[in-house]
């Protein structure tokens, strides 16, 4: 059944339900932590006792790494109302920012890995696909310790 303009007051017909962001927020119109639209939020797990719905609702978005602007969209709300709602899950401690990220692998990796890539293209020159196939250097001047130019 559509709903009809003027049959409930929070209601449209084509909007649907309407909430003023400013009920969402109480008012609030800052959050309580520095964000902006690619900060990534991570849920801790913990519930706060009481929530709004539209905090539950957050929270439920952020059980993997989400930006800010990710939960504005889905929540269909303002940028402002979602960091506002967003703010008030930190600071009760069931969503965290700057989400972990894996550690970069040390110099001595990078190197062996830059070595590894340097076999595989020597070996796929060799096929006779490459006019630099014949060469064993690959191209490189071990005098001039760079390409050979050309």
């Amino acid at each position: 059944m559509t709903a009809v303009p003027g049959d409930h007051p929070l209601l449209d017909g084509e909007a649907g339900p309407v909430v003023r962001p400013y009920s969402v927020t109480y008012g609030r119109t800052r959050p309580r932590s520095a964000l902006d639209l690619t900060t990534m939020l991570l849920a801790t797990g913990r519930t706060p006792r009481h929530m709004e719905p539209e905090h539950a609702q957050a929270l439920r978005l952020c059980r993997a790494a989400t930006s800010v602007a990710e939960v504005a969209a889905n929540l269909q709300q303002p940028v402002v109302v979602a960091k506002v709602l967003v703010s008030d899950l930190i600071a009760w401690e069931a969503l965290i920012t700057g989400v972990p990220t894996v550690d970069t692998p040390d110099l001595q990796t990078m190197k062996d890995l830059l070595d590894g890539l340097r076999k595989l293209q020597f070996s796929s020159n060799t096929n006779g696909d490459d006019t630099n196939g014949d060469d064993p250097d690959g191209g490189e001047d071990p005098r001039r310790g760079g390409l050979r130019g050309g």
